[in-house]
């Protein structure tokens, strides 16, 4: 192979090689949720869409700007109104404006510190007005007017501000726990009121039902009573009818004599008596009759005589009972 050949083949190289480069700085793609800026010798000459496109080789350059939602993160400190220090955590998503592009890429170098910036001074406004309570109430209301100031603000540079959101309100430990045992306290504070009310209402129900209960149980006596009476009335009458000559006394001293005995079973099958003293001659019963008949009449004469109550008299001639456990 001779020089002209080998000369020739290295031109052909070369102009394959410019070529090639040619191409690629004439042709490029744009991305889809993209936008590109094209410069012509440094100077701004037109806005392409997302395809493919050409550039005049050397005289010409291609910037390409990201029209998809971003967020940024921030952590502002500041004070409330009452003197209580809190963090608050800002998320804020924006966006490019597809017809201000120009603005977005030229007005601003740092988008991300410029919002940031923003945020600060509209947390700081805001805030430092509110009490700590207030804030937590009102951090809806703090995010929106984030949002309506950021994106006043942020339009004017070609960016639309969708959300501003605060995300959470987060005071200093010490406070926290303060917050919470105050919380806790008044918590305390409705459940023994609460127990309270319900121990009133109970022992009023208790009253209620007691006063009923001695209503119903003084009815019970009462009635028991006068089914006495009536039927010790009609127990003399039928025995002065079968007995003639039986004087009203006569009637009286046997039902106290059988009321006496009653009560002498009653006290010997009480539980805890063991033994009962009893007089044992064959004329106990007369003497019983004639002491009660005694004891009677001398509460009659008594009651008679002093205008009392007629209260019976014991008789100190009584037969002793005594009863030992």
């Amino acid at each position: 192979m001779d020089s002209t050949t080998t000369f020739g083949l290295v031109v052909i190289a070369v102009l394959a090689l410019v070529a090639l480069v040619l191409v690629a700085k004439t042709l490029y793609t744009v991305r889809t949720a993209t936008a590109g800026v094209v410069e012509r010798f440094g100077k701004f000459n037109r806005i392409v869409q997302p395809g493919l496109h050409t550039l005049i080789p050397f005289a010409e350059s291609v910037y390409f700007v990201d029209l998809q939602v971003k967020q940024a993160q921030f952590q502002v400190e500041t004070k409330t109104k009452d003197n209580v220090f809190v963090q608050i955590p800002v998320s804020v998503q924006y966006q490019i404006l597809p017809d201000k592009i120009f603005d977005a890429f030229y007005k601003l170098s740092a988008p991300q510190k410029q919002i940031e910036s923003f945020v600060f001074n509209s947390i700081l406004g805001h805030v430092p007005k509110l009490t700590l309570d207030e804030t937590f109430e009102q951090q809806s209301g703090i995010s929106v007017n984030v949002k309506t100031e950021l994106d006043m603000i942020m339009s004017g540079f070609g960016y639309n501000i969708l959300n501003a959101l605060v995300t959470d309100i987060i005071p200093d430990s010490k406070v926290k726990d303060a917050m919470n045992d105050i919380n806790a306290a008044q918590r305390a504070q409705v459940a023994a009121q609460a127990r309270g009310e319900a121990e009133k209402i109970l022992k009023v129900k208790q009253a209620e039902a007691e006063a009923e209960s001695k209503a119903l149980q003084g009815k019970g006596i009462a009635a028991e009573r006068q089914a006495i009476i009536d039927g010790l009335r009609a127990s003399i009458e039928n025995f002065r009818e079968s007995v003639p000559g039986a004087t009203a006394s006569d009637v009286m001293a046997l039902v106290l004599l059988t009321q006496y005995f009653d009560t002498l079973k009653d006290i010997g099958t009480k539980q805890g008596n063991n033994t009962v003293f009893l007089p044992n001659n064959p004329g106990a019963a007369n003497d019983f009759m004639t002491q009660i008949l005694a004891g009677l009449r001398g509460s009659m004469n008594a009651g008679s005589g002093s205008g009392g109550m007629g209260l019976p008299v014991v008789n100190p001639l009584a037969p002793p009972v005594t009863a030992t456990s």
